[in-house]
């Protein structure tokens, strides 16, 4: 039996570590100013989320796979079912 690692990626990259520093290094420079400005104007409360969806937009941007998989989530055409859709069949949204 063979199971995926609980650390890293299928393909043997290591994942960006979740730090502003490391972040901010693997993101494209058109995106890290954008980056820096909404670290910036986060507060206790929200920053911890605005690191996680930067961090998943690096990780996104250092895939192999990204732009493949952005373009299809842009266009409706990704395999699963949108978070709005999971929000709406749990009566949340």
């Amino acid at each position: 039996m063979s199971a995926a690692p609980v650390h890293g990626h299928h393909d043997g990259r290591q994942p960006i570590a979740r730090t502003q520093d490391a972040v901010a290094a693997a993101l494209p420079s058109a995106q890290r100013m954008e980056f820096y400005r909404e670290m910036g104007e986060a507060d206790d409360e929200t920053i911890g989320g605005v690191l996680r969806r930067w961090w998943l937009r690096a990780e996104l941007y250092q895939d192999p796979e990204g732009d493949r998989i952005h373009a299809a989530v842009q266009n409706g055409t990704a395999p699963g079912t949108s978070a709005s859709a999971v929000l709406r069949r749990l009566g949340t949204l």
